[in-house]
């Protein structure tokens, strides 16, 4: 039997500033909100925009350390896969909803927000922030 693939690749910019929350068993967790914008011409040949809004979900220090460095209108490049939770609202009605779990973000920096004011500004060319990044203290294998 095969194996499939469960991936996700977006490019776009932050809607809104990170939100970094802390689970009841003291994870960090890094909620962005992520929207990507195609353009297409239409059978009228008009210039049409569709913006697509992403929930990307970033675990642990590598959400603690994007919390620093991003903010509403900042580009980033995420890699990762879909996964979709249910629950029973109030209304008695089955919620869905289905989220992207980052496992790669790249800063492409450039345009509003790239920064916070109060913080160092990321280099000139982008950032990435790995699932198989050491972590402080550890040997680089190179």
């Amino acid at each position: 039997m095969s194996e499939g693939l469960n991936q996700v690749n977006l490019l776009g910019n932050l809607g809104a500033d990170p939100e970094l929350r802390n689970t009841n068993g003291g994870q960090s967790v890094l909620q962005l909100r992520l929207a990507t914008t195609e353009t297409y011409l239409d059978n009228q040949r008009q210039r049409k925009e569709i913006t697509e809004w992403h929930t990307v979900v970033v675990w642990g220090r590598r959400g603690e350390a994007l919390a620093r460095l991003l903010s509403k209108g900042s580009k980033i490049m995420v890699t990762g896969s879909l996964r979709t939770s249910s629950w029973e609202g109030q209304d008695g009605q089955k919620k869905y909803r289905t989220q992207i779990i980052a496992r790669n973000v790249l800063l492409c920096g450039g345009g509003p927000g790239s920064a916070r004011h109060d913080e160092a500004t990321p280099p000139e060319n982008y950032q990435s922030f790995t699932g198989d990044q050491p972590d402080e203290g550890d040997d680089i294998p190179f």
